[in-house]
């Protein structure tokens, strides 16, 4: 008899599920952005948005709330219901590097189910036209005859782009100085006024300031040249062996999100950025798509942990 309940019980939650992903959507999809507007993650939400409208025939509504380099977005996202109405964009900063910045984490990895690995994201190294450098080495020089002069920005402290700096610093000698911002958005306009000097960052905010030449690329952190900027050097190429640092982006649901809800969700997302146009639009902003199964964004997260804990511990970065 306990195990005809059993089996019972487990046949009734399948049917549940099952009627609960036939019903998706029924709503208006909420997809949380843990960012400010402009940056870098908001422009690529919002060209992603409309698109999955489209496919879903449901309203999705961009949703930003920033703050604690991402973690407060995250933990909306984590706490909602778990029924698919609401997805969250997760970057390496917030789910790769945080769980080693912060102290006390508002959420677990395993608060989150994968749903896809949309791109991986060179970094641009980018400058204000008023700083006398062309490339990385002039950088490097500036920096060596004005130590502690020359200022970069970052969306936060402890966030993906401030460790960027960090890691340039130790491997450059140079004495860069790190001014944290709320987001993406708020450095960038920093930097376009020339409050800050430079930033290592999301190419998406800035590609439409570099191309009215209100602000000047010098270079690119990936291990090799960005498919979507060819022509600008690596860093390691540039006078810096070795350097290497590049971002990502995903989506997540909550744990617990039904399986055939977590398959809707991966299958038109593939669809999305599989379309040529989505891939060129994305091209331009310098995120190259990746796509696949949910398993192989969980995967990503996982590595980039183990990845990040050791260089978080060499530089010593906390934050309460």
């Amino acid at each position: 008899m306990k195990i005809f309940k059993m089996v019972l019980a487990i046949l009734i939650a399948a049917c549940a599920a099952g009627a609960w992903a036939q019903g998706f959507p029924n709503r208006t999809v909420r997809y949380v952005v843990p960012w400010p507007p402009g940056g870098g993650a908001d422009l690529m939400s919002r060209t992603l948005g409309p698109k999955l409208s489209e496919a879903l025939g449901q309203q999705v509504l961009i949703d930003n709330r920033g703050g604690a380099s991402g973690n407060i977005g995250a933990e909306i996202a984590a706490k909602s219901p778990p029924d698919g109405h609401t997805i969250v964009w997760a970057n390496a900063g917030t789910h790769a590097v945080n769980p080693s910045i912060y102290r006390k984490m508002p959420f677990k990895e395993s608060d989150f189910t994968s749903i896809i690995w949309i791109s991986s994201i060179p970094q641009l190294v980018v400058v204000h036209p008023s700083l006398p450098v062309e490339n990385v080495k002039d950088l490097i020089a500036f920096d060596k005859k004005r130590p502690g002069v020359l200022s970069y920005g970052s969306s936060g402290s402890g966030n993906y782009n401030h460790l960027a700096g960090e890691l340039f610093n130790r491997m450059a000698g140079t004495k860069l100085v790190h001014v944290p911002y709320r987001g993406g958005g708020p450095a960038s306009v920093a930097l376009i006024s020339g409050e800050i000097g430079l930033m290592l960052t999301d190419p998406a905010s800035m590609m439409q300031h570099v191309k009215v030449r209100k602000l000047r690329a010098i270079a690119v952190t990936s291990a090799k040249r960005s498919l979507a900027m060819p022509d600008l050097p690596t860093v390691a190429e540039s006078g810096v062996p070795g350097y290497e640092v590049t971002s990502w982006s995903g989506i997540l649901a909550p744990a617990g999100t039904p399986a055939d809800i977590v398959k809707r969700l991966n299958t038109e997302f593939n669809k999305i950025i599989g379309a040529p146009e989505m891939k060129s639009r994305m091209l331009e902003f310098g995120h190259e798509p990746v796509g696949g199964a949910p398993e192989i964004f969980g995967e990503q997260i996982r590595k980039e942990i183990a990845k990040w804990a050791p260089v978080v511990r060499a530089a010593g970065v906390k934050v309460d």
